[in-house]
């Protein structure tokens, strides 16, 4: 029963500014920094700290001189604000969707230069039967747009997936290859006849997510098959600056196959063996089961559900010519 009375009293009692302003301690690099992002004074936002920390009866950040980290306590209700957050901030929408059209603002988070046609078609689609609904599209890196996905903040996601978070659903969108590919001013463009071995030691641009324990794990092993040298000069969470580096001469870097062709025929990047087997990565629809969707933000994720489900992967599938596959 005591319990039960605590968690009541603190359902009264629990200010939601002050976990507004929790959320954005917990991603500051000090009182001082959060005081700024908040636009109030440091000791305003160290009497809410304090605030907080009365009514929740546990210490939230752990403060000493460089020193300014969540305690296991903080870095819960971290992830319960977030949730909070993402949920108050979407009572307007869903209170202005109440009508007989469907209306409403659908918020996407989509990784750098997502080339789908399927995508392409059901957003021309959903424009069509709905078009007083709305759209943003948020081009993150993929972790980021996971995590908007997880806060509620955004509708869903177009990405890609490393590690699954079994709070959220995924289905794959697309499947693309990669190669490697160098600009005009590299002295490998325009060479017939390459074999791996003539890249070895040559200096390598990439994703940020080219790593062994990340999304484009098999990228990774791509260039180390390659013996490119081990040393990324250059590195962008997004396929238009990775592409950008290439094209100026920075290294060696891997795009997509689909997504690159036109800068192929028009001589702005030429592509590096290896030739067969390209890695595969593929592209996912994400989006949290919790989360209360407007009718807009309900259409269209039922739309792309569907066109997934009827369309086979076969047609999903960009980049590699048949003998590729």
């Amino acid at each position: 029963m005591a319990e039960v009375d605590t968690a009541d009293k603190l359902t009264r009692d629990l200010d939601w500014n002050l976990l507004r302003s929790f959320v954005v301690i917990a991603q500051s690099r000090s009182i001082s920094d959060a005081a700024r992002r908040l636009h109030l004074t440091q000791p305003s936002v160290s009497t809410a700290l304090k605030r907080l920390e009365d009514r929740i009866g546990k210490r939230l950040i752990d403060r000493a001189p460089g020193r300014f980290e969540l305690t296991r306590a903080g870095a819960l209700l971290y992830r319960e604000s977030l949730e909070i957050h993402g949920a108050v901030y979407r009572l307007s929408t869903l209170m202005r969707d109440v009508t007989d059209e469907v209306t409403g603002h659908v918020r996407l988070a989509v990784a750098s230069h997502v080339v789908c046609p399927v995508f392409d078609q059901v957003l021309a689609n959903f424009h069509a039967q709905h078009p007083r609904a709305t759209l943003s599209l948020s081009v993150l890196g993929s972790s980021e747009a996971l995590a908007s996905v997880a806060a509620r903040t955004a509708s869903f996601a177009v990405c890609l997936v490393h590690r699954r978070d079994p709070k959220l659903e995924y289905l794959r969108l697309y499947r693309e290859f990669f190669g490697l590919f160098c600009g005009p001013s590299h002295p490998l463009f325009g060479r017939e006849n390459l074999q791996k071995t003539d890249l070895g030691g040559q200096s390598a641009v990439s994703f940020e997510t080219d790593r062994l324990h990340d999304a484009l794990r098999s990228v990774t092993l791509l260039r180390a098959e390659s013996e490119l040298s081990e040393k990324i000069i250059g590195t962008s969470s997004h396929l238009e600056e990775v592409r950008r580096m290439v094209i100026a001469g920075l290294g060696i870097g891997p795009l997509p196959l689909h997504v690159v062709a036109r800068d192929v025929q028009d001589g702005l990047l030429w592509r590096l063996p290896p030739y067969d087997d390209p890695p595969a990565i593929d592209v996912h629809l994400v989006w949290n089961p919790k989360a209360v969707l407007n009718r807009a933000e309900a259409s269209l994720l039922q739309r792309l559900r569907d066109a997934i489900a009827a369309i086979p992967i076969e047609q999903r599938t960009y980049g590699p010519s048949e003998a590729d596959l």
